[in-house]
């Protein structure tokens, strides 16, 4: 099962906007208001996402959290820019005693993207989002992006489109 195209067919993923392939699994029935909202927002949503070798997840940034899980594959790393500038990253893989989690949360509001680690070849991971997932809060970063960031200059432009 270590086959990109199987999980891509069996999973039935389509291309993602910001890279990789998806298929959204859940949406909460309920509703409700939430700060920083201008409507209601389901209270959750989850995708299976599928990263491959030499693609990227490009930068993005959503107004609610964002958990991921690592299912399959190899290792995803998820790269993070604060609106002060400060950069995280974080492995998300099955090698706990190598740094890598199961499960990690990006705050709301923080700029991310994601790629497989160098060696590997594909990542499956789902994504948890609370308030619900909505297109018209999800924010693609351009090519200009890195005007607000210089200092990640060569990060940004690997992963931007």
């Amino acid at each position: 099962m270590d086959n990109i195209n199987y999980w891509v067919k069996n999973l039935e993923l389509k291309p993602h906007p910001e890279g990789g392939y998806f298929k959204e699994t859940y949406r909460s029935k309920t509703s409700g208001e939430f700060a920083g909202f201008t409507d209601k927002r389901n209270l959750s949503t989850g995708i299976y996402f599928l990263l491959e070798k030499g693609n990227f997840s490009a930068f993005h940034r959503i107004k609610s959290d964002e958990m991921w899980h690592f299912y399959a594959g190899d290792p995803l790393v998820v790269h993070m820019i604060d609106e002060e500038g400060n950069y995280n990253k974080q492995l998300i893989g099955p090698k706990l005693d190598q740094g890598q989690t199961l499960q990690f949360v990006v705050p709301a509001g923080v700029w991310f993207a994601s790629e497989v680690i160098d060696q590997g070849s594909y990542s499956l991971v789902g994504c948890t989002v609370s308030p619900g997932f909505d297109f018209n809060d999800f924010e693609l970063a351009d090519k200009n992006f890195v005007t607000k960031f210089p200092v990640h200059r060569t990060l940004i432009q690997k992963l931007v489109r």
